[in-house]
């Protein structure tokens, strides 16, 4: 082994989400911080994700007037959480701490310069619980022109989004054929396009902002980062972490830490081997997480006592996968296929078994559980003539003209009646045929007495507002009619080690492991096993790592 005898005050394992926000908090104090990442790209999951963070009581909340408070979001969590003792990683002390210093984290960006604001309407996913935010409680990051950070600008990772667009312009672009407010949209986002080129910027969006502008400040404030640099071990002494083993440029060097080591490596979504152990029924090729997700931080943590919860959990996103995009990076993400007008899921029994409009987590969990009962995975999009030509498929613009390939191979499955379809996927055309029309009914009354699918505000959010009368909710009736499969893919795990309200890595007899810190999907989530809103787990991974810097500090 090569020392190096190397000294920092403290060590990010880590370049996504919380790692900077980390690094900033210590920085501010005068402490020197060194991140390892992995991998050769900086920014971990966030930087390729819509980079929304779920944080209730937000400053811009209440510069925009926005009702809500600690008790309000108190009372949601609660709703939608609960306490449950097979969930280690959610406690009301651990909730009270994510939504107190939440907004306290917020302000500490904003003031390093961060520019940050909120999503104007992106409801809760619960928004009918009790204290749940129609309006929502989303922060995101305004655009970035990715050229400021110079050399460092291409080891930012890519986000799925390349247009010059924000995140709330994005999510009204489908809307273009079908209001003059899409159109707006689409004219602005060309004309900021041309006119960034001219003045030779590149503006990058979501996740991408948001870590393009977390570097940026990191690397002002004087943050040591390393890529192609996986920390191998933890070093513990006495029974305190005092520092890490890494390998770079084949060597090995150890790595010491006067405070403390923060963990925050992601989950094992690329890991399937965990998975299997896990997850039983998941897949490797369908998450949309950082090639980094491997796992092996979770497991060196577990080597030095660390307690573990939650691992079962995924933050299911369902995706679809056409011929050509089996090896694509980034899977097409069909959030909303089922929960637009004229389109439904259903098993391989024909059924409909869930609101195709909840939210993406509880989508794909409700699917894995289905599939223990009736084969669900893959289960089968149906929608209609009506459909395709309103709204995008898989990448696609609205319209029937497709590629060749998705019918040749059989991934879009069309046919002139409802039992026509049924044959071509091997569902009993009396089943299928039966359930298109309970659901028709549905729409003729204006409820879904199944499944209350457009009953809430997010609901309709993830429809079609210039639909009426409700976003969701709209007849399979215009032939021809087609499907596709849907998967229930991810964008990470959603378990690890277990932590307590000041992000101390902790033993099974609820014991600290001294200088040991998480955060982000390498921990078990404060959200237990729900996702409350947009940004509930890139959220966390900077409170916490907000939490854990500061915590780290006190202990000094």
């Amino acid at each position: 082994m090569n020392d190096l005898n190397e000294q920092y005050d403290f060590i990010v394992i880590g370049s996504g989400g919380g790692s900077m926000c980390a690094a900033l908090v210590m920085r501010a104090a005068g402490k020197s911080v060194l991140i390892l990442e992995k991998t050769a790209l900086i920014g971990g999951t966030t930087a390729r994700s819509g980079g929304v963070m779920w944080i209730p009581n937000n400053p811009f909340m209440k510069r925009d007037g926005v009702e809500d408070s600690l008790e309000m979001a108190t009372a949601y969590l609660d709703a939608v959480v609960g306490d449950s003792n097979d969930a280690p990683g959610t406690s009301a002390a651990r909730r009270l701490a994510y939504l107190a210093e939440g907004p306290r984290m917020i302000d500490f960006l904003t003031a390093q310069g961060i520019k940050l604001t909120r999503v104007p309407y992106w409801p809760d996913y619960y928004d009918d619980r009790a204290g749940g935010s129609v309006p929502g409680r989303t922060v995101v990051a305004e655009l970035f022109d990715v050229n400021e950070l110079g050399a460092w600008k291409t080891r930012l990772r890519p986000n799925f989004l390349s247009l010059y667009a924000t995140l709330e312009e994005a999510l009204k672009l489908p809307t273009f054929n079908r209001s003059w407010k899409g159109k707006m949209v689409m004219a602005k986002v060309a004309l900021r396009t041309v006119t960034a080129k001219l003045r030779g910027k590149h503006y990058v969006t979501a996740g991408a902002a948001l870590q393009g502008r977390m570097l940026q400040a990191a690397l002002r404030a004087g943050v040591h980062l390393r890529s192609e640099s996986p920390v191998t071990q933890l070093i513990v002494e006495n029974g305190a972490v005092t520092g890490v083993v890494v390998e770079k440029d084949g060597k090995t060097h150890r790595i010491s830490s006067r405070i403390g080591v923060l963990v925050n490596a992601g989950g094992f979504a690329h890991n399937q081997r965990m998975r299997d152990q896990y997850q039983p029924g998941t897949s490797a090729n369908w998450t949309l997480s950082a090639e980094g997700d491997t796992g092996e931080m979770i497991e060196e943590m577990m080597k030095q006592g660390a307690a573990i919860g939650q691992m079962e959990e995924m933050v299911g996103n369902q995706i679809s996968i056409p011929p050509g995009a089996e090896n694509q990076v980034i899977k097409p993400v069909v959030q909303g296929l089922t929960a637009a007008p004229h389109a439904i899921l259903v098993d391989q029994s024909g059924a409909r078994y869930m609101n195709e409009a909840g939210s993406y987590m509880a989508y794909c969990k409700a699917m894995l559980e289905r599939n223990r009962e009736v084969p669900a995975v893959p289960s089968w999009a149906i929608f209609d003539s009506q459909y395709i030509k309103k709204y995008m498929l898989a990448g696609t613009m609205p319209g029937e003209k497709k590629p060749e390939a998705w019918l040749r191979d059989g991934y879009l499955r069309k046919a002139d009646t409802v039992e026509g379809l049924a044959a071509m996927l091997n569902i009993p055309p009396s089943a299928l045929k039966a359930t298109v029309t309970r659901f028709n009914g549905f729409v003729a009354q204006g409820r879904d007495e199944d499944f209350n699918r457009g009953v809430r505000a997010y609901d309709r959010w993830l429809g079609d507002p210039y639909h009426h009368p409700n976003a969701t909710l709209g007849e399979i009736s215009q032939a021809p009619f087609y499907a596709v499969p849907v998967l229930p893919g991810d964008v990470g795990t959603y378990g690890g080690v277990v932590t307590d309200a000041q992000a101390r890595v902790l033993k099974p007899d609820g014991s600290v492991i001294p200088g040991l810190y998480a955060t982000g999907v390498s921990t078990a989530s404060v959200m237990g096993r729900a996702y409350p809103g947009a940004g509930s787990s890139v959220g966390p991974s900077f409170v916490w790592g907000y939490i854990a810097a500061n915590a780290a500090l006190g202990a000094v």
